[in-house]
């Protein structure tokens, strides 16, 4: 019998968060982000539910080829562009679109010496610094990238730093300013909100929005959950009780005895742990159901394990089903538990952890 740990996708519930995206932007075509294994969810089953977006968007060239080679037709953008002139060659021959971001990226397509054109998205640093041109570099670029013969569409974006947060809608404003001050007279499509741009910003849906862990059921608002955004978790992570543990007043739990009872308890060892993805840092108190019943996790984590208070837990027994995380426990608030975020939880999901995809057609 395989170890009880397993991630349960809900495809339906992808279907349900696009058109919650679709609400929010009508008027925009949705390119939905599936980079990293489609953020542990599965690269071509989570693109074959979503297959009604209008492109999608990943960062890793072989993934790229992998939706292709699936039958995926929609447009493809590779979100940090190319490595070297020999992916050229690639995009060139499974018709990808790139990214371009930087001066050695410009030379490269200069030097490349096929024949088809290719799209590409010209990334504007507006103050995220991380990729892209500056506004007034970037207008250079442009310029240099409309007598390319090899360039057949070309595409604006940036991205948005503070969009998540109520109170920095300045900072929001300021980079939707110094991006259109450039280039609103060059009537170029653009492409500028994310998950938190789409739903706290609806001037900067433009042409392409570009949704990721909203997608994926969890809220990319710090003060909004995703219940009340109307999106569905996509994935939750499940497994049982292997053992169950009786403590005395001052019994310690785990490795250096970080949890100790200040009373008896029952505890329950839970098949988790980090190898499985699970953060390690996750501290005592943070949020798991078994048997559907609220209770909390006690002791550090461990690789293969970590345990669980039973004591106002009822029915609790070996075999009892846990969730982590998902269905009926937001991710969001198991991470805000663990000092993180939930995109870090989804993508650290580790490949020992049996991935099942169901339809739920009735939530």
């Amino acid at each position: 019998m395989p170890r009880p740990i397993h991630a349960l996708i809900d495809l339906s519930a992808l279907k349900h968060n696009l058109s919650i995206v679709r609400k929010h932007t009508q008027n925009a075509r949705i390119m939905a982000v599936i980079k990293a294994n489609a953020y542990g969810h599965g690269l071509l089953s989570t693109a074959h539910a979503l297959r009604a977006a209008d492109a999608f968007a990943v960062l890793e060239l072989d993934a790229a080829v992998r939706l292709r080679e699936a039958g995926v037709y929609q447009p493809i953008l590779l979100l940090e562009g190319f490595f070297s002139a020999a992916d050229l060659t690639v995009i060139k021959q499974y018709h990808l679109s790139t990214v371009i971001h930087h001066q050695e990226q410009l030379a490269m397509l200069f030097t490349a010496k096929q024949k088809n054109k290719i799209n590409v998205f010209l990334k504007i640093n507006t103050g995220m610094n991380r990729l892209g041109f500056a506004p007034e570099q970037g207008l250079a670029v442009l310029e240099t990238l409309r007598v390319n013969s090899l360039i057949s569409q070309i595409t604006l974006m940036t991205h948005f730093a503070c969009a998540d947060d109520p109170f920095q809608k300045d900072e929001v404003n300021q980079q939707l300013s110094d991006f259109f001050t450039v280039f609103r007279k060059h009537h170029l499509p653009c492409s500028l909100a994310n998950s938190a741009a789409i739903l706290r910003y609806p001037e900067t849906h433009a042409d392409w929005v570009r949704p990721g862990i909203m997608l994926y059921g969890a809220s990319p608002l710090i003060d909004k959950t995703a219940a009340e955004l109307g999106l569905r978790p996509v994935m939750t992570v499940s497994s049982k009780i292997i053992a169950i543990q009786h403590l005395t007043t001052r019994d310690k739990v785990g490795y250096g005895g970080q949890f100790q009872a200040e009373q008896p308890m029952r505890i329950g060892v839970v098949a988790c742990g980090y190898a499985d993805g699970y953060p390690r840092h996750a501290p005592t108190g943070t949020p798991v159901l078994v048997n559907g019943q609220r209770t909390r996790i006690v002791g550090r984590i461990s690789m293969d394990m970590l345990t669980v208070d039973l004591t106002k837990i009822q029915n609790a027994n070996i075999g009892s089903p846990v969730i982590l995380w998902g269905n009926k426990l937001p991710i969001e608030e198991v991470a805000k538990s663990a000092g993180t975020i939930s995109y870090e939880l989804f993508c650290a999901l580790s490949s020992r952890v049996k991935i099942l995809t169901v339809t739920n057609e009735n939530q």
